[in-house]
């Protein structure tokens, strides 16, 4: 099992930077970050020094989306990364929550992403591809290489990850969930005429390495990865409005914990103490999260990586960055790794 780690690109830079190389020291294979223009400074600015100051981390968003850079400017920034350092970038990609809302638009289309998908990876791989109804091709690009991994909730968007995606991330860590989604995934995969082993399937969390399972400690790290269900909780208001609570298309232990959500503000996305998350109950807070001493986290990605989970990306924004890393570097990345 591979491991990454997951940051907002808060100011100062330096710090986002210090903490990937940290992880790289500690055994990650992966720097993932935030992709939101009004949110967080700009990430591809970022990656360019996180390259040049580590020696093998794939670096990538988590997760771009198709509408807020024109698709061969995102191909030709991947590109000129991948120039530079060596092929180390993923592009993680989705419809698009914080960056479009923030800035007053829906969410892209699933056809529409879809289309950026191909049109993405073929750019930036050298391949021409139609853009806007013309022929465009970068000609500068040799050997260029970008996998592209989408993130996925409903059934539509497994099915087109399944349909398109090199790899697929599943932005929370709950056995039964994961499971039922890996399986969407992979039988479109298969449906579509591709293998489905061949799609690399990423489980992105909050993880929290406490002392011991004490309740005062368990209590701390749930209120400090809460925020994570509200997060969680944007993309399955979206599939309730889509297909209704008792589709039977989304799995009701998904969809059954927001009915207690009143709104959701962008200005605390993705923080600790965040307030629009008050309605994420513990129940909630333990299944999509990895919270406890480090047998905890051994437990649970062991069941996750029998599931078909190839990488686990730690999403490390709460009070206790460095000993996360650590923790993570010492005692569970040697044992999953």
């Amino acid at each position: 099992m591979d491991f990454g780690l997951v940051l907002q690109t808060d100011p100062p830079a330096s710090r986002v930077v210090g903490l990937m190389q940290r992880a790289e020291r500690n055994g990650f294979r992966y720097g993932w970050t935030f992709d939101s223009a009004v949110l967080w400074q700009e990430p591809f600015v970022i990656y360019s020094q996180i390259l040049a100051n580590t020696e093998q981390l794939h670096v990538g968003p988590m997760v771009t989306n198709p509408g807020t850079r024109t698709w061969e400017v995102t191909a030709s920034t991947f590109a000129t990364l991948n120039d530079m350092y060596g092929n180390r970038t993923v592009c993680g990609i989705g419809r698009g929550d914080s960056a479009m809302r923030v800035a007053g638009r829906a969410p892209n289309t699933l056809a529409r992403l879809g289309d950026a998908i191909d049109v993405i990876r073929d750019l930036a791989e050298g391949r021409e591809a139609q853009v806007d109804g013309n022929p465009v091709r970068i000609p500068w690009i040799k050997d260029g290489r970008l996998p592209v991994w989408m993130a996925a909730y409903g059934p539509k968007a497994l099915a087109l990850a399944g349909q398109k995606a090199d790899g697929f991330i599943l932005q929370l860590a709950d056995p039964f969930l994961t499971e039922w989604m890996v399986k969407a995934v992979r039988q479109a995969a298969t449906e579509a005429g591709r293998d489905p082993g061949a799609v690399t399937i990423c489980v992105a969390a909050p993880a929290y390495v406490t002392a011991d399972d004490s309740s005062a400690a368990l209590a701390h790290a749930r209120d400090q990865c809460r925020w994570f269900g509200g997060m969680v909780g944007n993309h399955v208001a979206d599939l309730v409005s889509r297909y209704g609570e008792h589709s039977g298309l989304v799995p009701e232990d998904l969809t059954e914990y927001i009915r207690a959500r009143k709104g959701y503000d962008y200005s605390h996305h993705g923080r600790a103490g965040n307030p629009s998350t008050d309605f994420v109950p513990d129940e909630i807070v333990d299944r999509f999260c990895l919270l406890g001493p480090v047998e905890a986290h051994l437990e649970k990605l062991g069941r996750l990586r029998d599931l078909g989970v190839d990488q686990f990306a730690v999403y490390d924004m709460h009070d206790a960055q460095e000993e996360t890393i650590d923790a993570y570097g010492a005692r569970i990345i040697p044992a999953l790794g």
